[in-house]
């Protein structure tokens, strides 16, 4: 019902600004680039899935190997305790255990082609023991707003785009992009178990809140030790000897268990490519949206009475350079990207805005694009509060961003 409404809120305002700019201003340009953007993001729309087709092909035959071979019982296993806290709901040792554990783990290694296809195919086998098949569970909005909150602890792409601008030490905003993201999960973890009443004082999640806690001081900790320009490298080469490895041992263990690698993979890549298919029309849909509310000039309005309103308080304005990005994130992957590059070719790279815009690009995820293709996996209907939760998660994020950022570059 949220996206129902947010969807009709893009086009209602987009027409009303459009009427005002047509009346006001004598702008007889703005219907046509409205109406242009929604057949370029339709296309867009439409070329990414085409794009997602071989990604999830290949993962999700990658998955179907390690399904047959028991790899992902085996991940189950380990993550049981933990997981059986946060979702109760879910039956002990079911394979949706390994599948989030495999998504999860992919974001946090930035290896988001990688982490899509493992989380449709948790979202597939949550949706096997949901009672209610249009409407999301629990478990599905537990496992959503973990994604939305986008927890990464080697934000490599980032990374790649600042010293393509020129920045003079590219991986400068590491350290405050693993604290902004991490409070952003915190957050988004802590208020879901608080609606849902998970005991939260348990010592399986509280265990794995400081563990996690512990995991970002120490991986802080191993890269401030390094020169700046092997960051990039090491975080790189890290995250694919991981991914490399994990698609060997699930080979090496379906071998074990004499079954066919091959077709498994073959049977796998037919699900990926049906996923890919039944994802096309709720990601247009999506996508339209928010390039009618771009198009309008929405984005640039809401921007400048921020910029105002900060202005009447006589506080530091200078975040207010960085909104663009954050506003546009839980919309757009790309568009956010946009945002960001276009902050570091206007204010310069190593400058407060470029520097937070990128922070604010890694603190967070692409909300409505993830609960978009993957309830649209589905064919959920009702998100119920899923929506709102993860948009909860990204403020804490933006929030912390913007703290870090000018507690490490005022």
């Amino acid at each position: 019902m949220v996206l129902n409404y947010i969807w009709i809120a893009f086009f209602l305002i987009a027409f009303i600004i459009a009427v005002i700019k047509l009346v006001f201003y004598g702008d007889v340009q703005v219907f046509t680039d409205i109406m242009n953007s929604t057949y370029e993001t339709a296309r867009t729309g439409f070329e990414i899935s085409l794009g997602l087709t071989g990604v999830l092909s290949l993962w999700l035959g990658i998955m179907k190997i390690g399904e047959r071979g028991g790899m992902i019982e085996l991940f189950s296993r380990a993550v049981a305790p933990l997981f059986s806290r946060l979702f109760p709901d879910i039956p002990k040792n079911h394979p949706a255990y390994g599948s989030m554990l495999m998504n999860l783990s992919a974001n946090m290694l930035g290896l988001d082609n990688a982490a899509t296809p493992f989380g449709l195919k948790a979202m597939q086998e949550l949706q096997e023991i949901n009672l209610k098949k249009d409407r999301a569970s629990n478990p599905m909005i537990m496992f959503l707003v973990l994604n939305a909150s986008g927890l990464t602890l080697i934000p490599v792409t980032i990374m790649v785009y600042r010293a393509q601008m020129g920045a003079a030490n590219p991986a400068d905003v590491f350290i405050p992009i693993m604290i902004a993201t991490f409070f952003a999960t915190l957050v988004g973890l802590i208020a879901v178990c608080l609606r849902q009443r998970i005991n939260i004082f348990c010592k399986e999640i509280l265990g794995f809140i400081l563990g996690m806690g512990g995991i970002i001081a120490g991986t802080v900790i191993v890269f401030k030790s390094m020169p700046q320009e092997q960051v990039n490298i090491v975080s790189s080469l890290i995250a694919n000897i991981i991914l490399l490895t994990i698609i060997v041992l699930f080979i090496i263990k379906a071998m074990h268990r004499k079954i066919n690698v091959f077709e498994s993979f073959i049977d796998g890549a037919k699900e990926g490519f049906k996923t890919a298919v039944s994802i096309i029309p709720y990601l247009i849909a999506i996508l339209v949206g928010i390039g009618v509310f771009r198009a309008s000039g929405a984005m640039e309005f809401l921007m400048e009475g921020m910029r105002n309103l900060v202005g009447l308080t006589g506080v530091d304005a200078r975040w207010v350079d960085g909104l663009p990005t954050a506003i546009m994130k839980p919309l757009s992957g790309s568009g956010a990207r946009g945002m960001m590059i276009d902050a570091m070719k206007t204010f310069g790279a190593d400058s407060f805005a470029g520097r937070l815009s990128s922070i604010l690009q890694g603190a967070t995820d692409t909300t409505f694009y993830i609960v978009a293709v993957y309830y649209g996996a589905v064919n959920i209907k009702n998100s119920r509060y899923t929506v709102q939760y993860a948009l909860l998660a990204d403020l804490a994020g933006v929030i912390a961003a913007i703290f870090v950022a000018y507690l490490f570059f005022s």
